[in-house]
């Protein structure tokens, strides 16, 4: 199996599209930071099977960390990424610079509300702005007919979802289902700053999390369900828990027993923080 093409600058990404517009194929675009795992395969074969040719993007975007945040740290192995992305046939690899995505005199921030509204944005301000304004100029440089983003992500595919909407971009965004490990931790980037001990502290979040989706779904009120979560989680071995929280599946408004919902939530295990979200029965 060969690498697929790479191509770093936004006019050699523009001249392939052409390209293979011009053949009459749809293009499907997968937006990473890299350091790939099998979660964004699956985005990716999502994707192969949604177009004829699938372009994936990795940046690791400064914009969307905090000063305080990991940027430095945050894994770059961009062979590895590469041989990944030859077992599912992706056609193209974008991997602009820093300075081709933010070029000197670069000033313009897109904001979206709605969804973007608390959990993340209560302990990440900048975070959405951020991932907002580089997936908007991802669109407008590979202008896919889709894009395939995890649900694991929850809140981040609801931003993304708002933007295309507000903003009428001609992309179809999919959201593509959680992928765990054998023991339901949701796969990760980040996982790999994990040590034993603290994985398996991690794989309780999705058992905690279920357990409080259960409850919910039973009669439990939201209050009362959420809590319950937050201190399972702090007696499991999470040193800090950001927040669990119920809310609209669509919205991302505060959850009402008629509405499809999902709780969400964020830990902290020693320098690392874990997001994860499941889903709230309403049947």
């Amino acid at each position: 199996m060969s690498q697929p093409d790479v191509v770093d600058s936004v006019a050699a990404l523009r001249a392939r599209i052409r390209d293979w517009r011009r053949d009459g194929l749809r293009v499907a675009m997968v937006p990473t930071m890299g350091a790939l795992h099998e979660g964004h395969l699956s985005l990716i074969r999502i994707a192969c099977e949604k177009a004829e040719r699938c372009v994936v993007s990795i940046f690791v975007n400064p914009t969307q960390f905090a000063p305080s945040e990991d940027l430095d740290k945050y894994p770059r192995q961009l062979t590895r990424d590469l041989d990944m992305l030859a077992t599912v046939k992706a056609d193209l690899a974008f991997t602009p610079t820093v300075g081709a995505m933010y070029p000197a005199g670069f000033a313009t921030k897109i904001s979206v509300g709605g969804p973007s509204a608390g959990l993340e944005s209560d302990f990440r301000p900048t975070f959405f702005e951020g991932v907002a304004t580089v997936v908007a100029k991802l669109f407008l440089q590979a202008t896919p007919d889709y894009a395939v983003f995890g649900e694991k992500d929850y809140q981040q595919l609801c931003v993304v979802r708002q933007l295309c909407h507000d903003l009428d971009l001609p992309v179809e965004i999919i959201g593509a289902p959680t992928i765990r490990d054998a023991h339901g931790l949701a796969m990760s980037s980040r996982n790999a700053y994990l040590d034993e001990a603290e994985l398996a502290v991690a794989r309780q979040l999705n058992v905690i999390l279920r357990k409080a989706a259960a409850a919910l779904a039973s009669g439990a009120h939201r209050d009362d369900a959420t809590a319950e979560a937050r201190r399972a989680l702090t007696a499991a071995g999470f040193q800090k828990v950001d927040y669990v929280e119920a809310r609209e599946s669509l919205t991302l408004a505060p959850w009402r027993r008629d509405r499809a919902g999902r709780l969400l939530a964020a830990a902290w295990l020693g320098k690392t923080r874990l997001i994860d979200n499941v889903e709230v029965s309403t049947g």
